[in-house]
C-alpha cells in the first residue's frame, strides 16, 4: 500500500463527513459482543475509531467471529497473525464472503479498503451490527451476547387462505375505494354553458 498524504479541499470534506458518521458508543457495544462472542482472548482495542481499527485490521478476530456464527464454510484462520499485507487483506476478504454466505445483505457489507486503510469504519461498523442482527434473528443457539444489541430482522408470516376465504374477500368493498352514497349530479349542467340565474 502506498501512503497517503492528508487529503485537502472536497476530498478533505467527504472524509470528515465520513469520519462524524462513526458512533463510539456502538463501538463499545460490538467489542462487548465481539468478546463475548469470540472468547476473552481476542483482547480488546484501545478506544476510538483508529483503535478498533488496528483491533480489526489483520482479520483474525473477524475470521474468529464469523466462525463461531456459522460452522458450514469455516474461514481458514492462521495460527500466527499475518504481517504482510496482502495476506491481511486476503483475510479480511475471506470474512466478508463469509458474511455473506451467512446472509448479510451485499449493500451491508464493507469493503476491504475501509477497514484496512480506515476509510469508512462507519460502514465496517454497519456491518457487523447486520451480522448480529441477522444472528440474532436466526436464533439457532450460536449467538452469544444481549438479544437486544441489535435490531431482529422481520421473518416471513406466510398465511394460506381456502378458495372459499379468497371469494368471499372479493365481496367486500373497502373503504378506500370511497362511496357513492349522497352524491349525484342532480343540477349540473353541461359543459361549456353558463349558470342560468333566473331573478
Amino acid at each position: 500500500m502506498a501512503n497517503k498524504g492528508p487529503s485537502f479541499g472536497l476530498s478533505r470534506d467527504v472524509q470528515a463527513k465520513i469520519e462524524k458518521k462513526y458512533d463510539d458508543e456502538l463501538e463499545e457495544r460490538l467489542v462487548e459482543w465481539v468478546v463475548l462472542q469470540c472468547g476473552a482472548d481476542v483482547g480488546r482495542p484501545e478506544r476510538g475509531r483508529l483503535g478498533f481499527q488496528v483491533w480489526l485490521k489483520n482479520g483474525i478476530i473477524l475470521g474468529k467471529l464469523i466462525n463461531s456464527l456459522s460452522a458450514s464454510k469455516p474461514v481458514k484462520i492462521p495460527d500466527t497473525p499475518p504481517s504482510m499485507v496482502f495476506k491481511q487483506m486476503e483475510q479480511i476478504a475471506q470474512f466478508l464472503k463469509a458474511a455473506e454466505d451467512y446472509g448479510v445483505v451485499k449493500t451491508d457489507i464493507f469493503q476491504t479498503v475501509d477497514l484496512f486503510e480506515a476509510k469508512d469504519m462507519a460502514a465496517v461498523q454497519r456491518t457487523l451490527m447486520a451480522l448480529g442482527s441477522l444472528a440474532v434473528t436466526k436464533n439457532d443457539g450460536q449467538y452469544r451476547g444481549d438479544p437486544s444489541w441489535f435490531m431482529k430482522k422481520a421473518q416471513e408470516n406466510r398465511r394460506d387462505f381456502s378458495d372459499s376465504q379468497l371469494k368471499e374477500g372479493k365481496n367486500v368493498i373497502g373503504l378506500q375505494m370511497g362511496s357513492n352514497q349522497g352524491a349525484s349530479q342532480a343540477g349540473m349542467t353541461g359543459y361549456g354553458r353558463p349558470r342560468q340565474i333566473i331573478s
